[in-house]
C-alpha cells in the first residue's frame, strides 16, 4: 500500500519535532516516522543555550513548565583538575531528553501531526518524488523529506553518505545521578582520552555525559574500571562520582559518533539536528543547534511550498547556505578547542593564559554559542 503526503519527517528527536511544530503552526501537516516510543532517555548532554528561547516561546513552548535547572556559570578543568570559571554570556537550561521530547511529541501530537511508529529502511528520490520505505514494508509518497534521525543510523549506509564509510573512534557514555552539584553550573572536566560534561536537569538530578576515545577505553575490562583508573585522575570528576548515586540500572552508551563533516542537504533530503552535523560537546550546544536547525528548515520548506522559493534546487540551496552561516564557524571553533583540550601540555597551557585573560574564555564561549534566535 502507497501513501502520499506533502512533508514527512524522519525521526523524532528533538530536531525532528520542532520542525514538525514549526511547519504545523504554519498550516502544514506533517507526518512523523520514529522507531522509538515516548518518553525515552537518550545519551545527551541535556543543556540548552537561552539563544533558542525567543523561539520556543514564538511556537508557544513554555519550557518552564518543565522546571528546568537554570545555568548561569560555566566551569573547565583539565587533565591534571587544574579549574577555571566563567559566566555564560546567554545562560541557559538543563533539561533532560526524557522530559523534553516527551512534552515535544504531545504539542505536536495536539497540533494534528500524524506519527508513524516503524523504521525507515530507505529514502529515494525521483520525478520530484520522494518514495520511503518502512520497516514493515510500506511505501510513503512524499514531496519534501527531512532527515532528523540522530548522529549515525543504518539509513546512513543505504544513503551512502560519504561519513559512514569510516569508522570514528568515539563512544559516549551517559547517566543520571543523586548528589551534590551546584544548580547553576554546566561543567566540562577533561580526563585522558576524553571529555565529561555535567549539570543539573529537572528534579535536582545530576546529568554526567562523557565522550571517551575508544582505543584508550577498551584496555579496561568496564565502565567502572575505566571510570576509576581514567576519569578519577581528575580530582573533580573523583570527588563527584564518589559522592553521587547512578539513578539508571545501568549507563547509556553508543559507539560510532563521527564528527566528520557531513552535508545539510543529501539526495534532495533536508538534514537538520544531528543528522545534518555534530559538534564537539563543548557547553551543550548540539541541542541549541538542533533547535535553530529545525527552525531554518522549515522556513526553508515553508517558503518553496508557499511560492516564495522558485525551484527546489533553489530550497536546497537556500538552506545549505543558512546552515553553513549559522554553524560551520562553531563546528570548526568546537573541534579546534577540543583537539587543544584531550591534550595535556596545550591544555594547561591553554589554562594558565585563560587565568591571565579571563575575557578570553567569555571570548572561547561565545565561539560555540550562537546569539538569541528571533522568529521571523
Amino acid at each position: 500500500m502507497e501513501t502520499k503526503m506533502d512533508i514527512l519527517i524522519a525521526g523524532g528527536g528533538l530536531a525532528g519535532l520542532t520542525a514538525a511544530i514549526h511547519l504545523l503552526k504554519s498550516g502544514f501537516p506533517v507526518t512523523l516516522i520514529e522507531k522509538n516510543t515516548y518518553p525515552q532517555h537518550k545519551v545527551c548532554g541535556e543543556y540548552i543555550s537561552n539563544e533558542v528561547v525567543p523561539y520556543l516561546e514564538w511556537l508557544g513552548l513554555d519550557i518552564s513548565s518543565l522546571s528546568p535547572a537554570r545555568i548561569n556559570r560555566f566551569q573547565l578543568s583539565t587533565i591534571a583538575g587544574k579549574q577555571l570559571e566563567a559566566v555564560l554570556p546567554l545562560g541557559g537550561f538543563g533539561i533532560s531528553r526524557y522530559v523534553l521530547d516527551a512534552f515535544l511529541y504531545e504539542h505536536a501530537l495536539e497540533r494534528g501531526c500524524q506519527f508513524i511508529c516503524e523504521t525507515v529502511t530507505d529514502i529515494s528520490f525521483a520525478q520530484e518524488e520522494f518514495q520511503v520505505k518502512l520497516g514493515n514494508k510500506q511505501v510513503l509518497r512524499a514531496k519534501i523529506v527531512i532527515g532528523a534521525y540522530g548522529k549515525r543510523d543504518a539509513l546512513d549506509q543505504k544513503l551512502s553518505r560519504s561519513f559512514i564509510q569510516r569508522k570514528s573512534p568515539w563512544l559516549a557514555i551517559k547517566a543520571h545521578y543523586e548528589g551534590a552539584f551546584p544548580d547553576d553550573l554546566v561543567a566540562l572536566h577533561n580526563f585522558d582520552g576524553g571529555y565529561c560534561g555535567v549539570s543539573k536537569v529537572e528534579n535536582n538530578r545530576i546529568n554526567i555525559c562523557y565522550l571517551v576515545d575508544y582505543a584508550s577505553f577498551k584496555r579496561y575490562k568496564s565502565i567502572p574500571e575505566h571510570r576509576m583508573q581514567v576519569l578519577y585522575k581528575n580530582e573533580h570528576l573523583r570527588k563527584l562520582f564518589e559522592n553521587s548515586r547512578i539513578l539508571f540500572e545501568d549507563p547509556l552508551v553508543i559507539s560510532q559518533i563521527s564528527f566528520e563533516r557531513k552535508t545539510a542537504v543529501w539526495n534532495n533530503i533536508l538534514m537538520i539536528g544531528d543528522t545534518a552535523g555534530l559538534i564537539h560537546p563543548l557547553c551543550g550546544n548540539g541541542m541549541a543547534m538542533a533547535i535553530h536547525s529545525a527552525k531554518i528548515c522549515a522556513e526553508s520548506v515553508i517558503d518553496y511550498l508557499e511560492g516564495r522559493t522558485i525551484s527546489r534546487h533553489k530550497m536546497e540551496s537556500n538552506y545549505q547556505n543558512l546552515w553553513e552561516l549559522h554553524f560551520n564557524k562553531r563546528l570548526r571553533a568546537g573541534k579546534i578547542i577540543s583537539g587543544i583540550l584531550r591534550k595535556r601540555q596545550l591544555s594547561d597551557k591553554l589554562l594558565r593564559i585563560l587565568m591571565k585573560l579571563p575575557s578570553l574564555l567569555r571570548l572561547l564561549i561565545k565561539q560555540t554559542h550562537g546569539k538569541p534566535i528571533m522568529p521571523t
